[in-house]
């Protein structure tokens, strides 16, 4: 049963990292990896003297950086909510209906934002219905990010809320009925039995998104971002993709990959064992 998934890691996950040789020379499509001149440290000297180096990693922290303040709490938040439903049938189709953007394609999702913000979308259809002027949302960099916060919370709130579900199941029963004796009313098991009962499952999962800080996926943001949002919407990833394979410079595109997963390890480092000192829940 283990053979699938250990071949699907070397294949995919550990093999490509000869690659990361690609960093430090210059590379030849023609000469390959090993006959390519060695360039040293050179691509990373130029991507740190780049004049748009701050833009981009600003850029990527404060997206990162939203998504934890306000997408992190959110499958939380309605896992809390669902658990407290006194009504099984109406939390069932709750939670099926938060569930079902998550199946949906990166494309199909980035379709429906445009639909629904171009000049004569749905929003500003309600918009020019309450008296105001038509919002040009795609073309203006201050909506950037907002627009792709709020779609990630509407397309992964539900899937993210499975795990804490899950973690509520394992709480003891007896907690809440002795708590309930002692006069807690809901409000108070919430924060005394089911918070603190999650906690460690809050903890990993927060350390495993801090793991996305540095490289948050490109596609929904290359789908959505137009020249005039770059001034706010331009990141890592996508400034990879542009270099790496639409202008073929791979040795620059893999220098700046390189140097994003360092600086995302050791933010995953200090996190993990600042959590380990804290609360003896870590990843490692």
């Amino acid at each position: 049963m283990m053979l699938l998934p250990m071949a699907y890691f070397v294949i995919f996950k550990y093999g490509p990292l000869f690659g990361l040789l690609i960093a430090f020379k210059d590379y030849n499509v023609f000469q390959g990896i090993w006959n390519s001149d060695w360039a040293g440290v050179k691509y990373f000297r130029q991507f740190l003297t780049d004049p748009y180096f701050w833009k981009l990693v600003r850029n990527t922290v404060l997206m990162n950086l939203y998504l934890i303040i306000f997408f992190f709490p959110a499958p939380v938040i309605l896992a809390l909510l669902l658990n407290e439903m006194k009504n099984k049938l109406f939390q069932k189709f709750v939670q099926t209906v938060s569930y079902l953007p998550h199946f949906l394609s990166t494309v199909v999702i980035c379709g429906m934002i445009v639909n629904f913000l171009t000049n004569e979308g749905l929003v500003n259809r309600v918009l020019a219905g309450l008296g105001y002027e038509p919002i040009p949302f795609l073309m203006q960099p201050d909506w950037f990010r907002t627009i792709y916060v709020s779609s990630e919370i509407w397309q992964g709130v539900g899937w993210g809320a499975i795990i804490y579900l899950a973690a509520l199941t394992t709480i003891d029963p007896q907690l809440y009925e002795a708590a309930t004796m002692d006069g807690a009313n809901r409000w108070k098991q919430m924060l005394h039995v089911t918070l603190p009962g999650i906690a460690p499952v809050i903890t990993i999962m927060f350390l495993l998104n801090l793991g996305n800080i540095m490289s948050i996926g490109f596609e929904k943001i290359l789908l959505l971002y137009t020249g005039p949002t770059y001034e706010t919407a331009d990141v890592i990833s996508t400034f990879v993709y542009r270099r790496g394979l639409v202008g073929s410079d791979f040795s620059f595109a893999t220098a700046v990959e390189l140097f994003q997963s360092v600086i995302v390890l050791l933010f995953v480092g200090s996190a993990n064992w600042i959590s380990r000192k804290v609360s003896q829940t870590s990843l490692w």
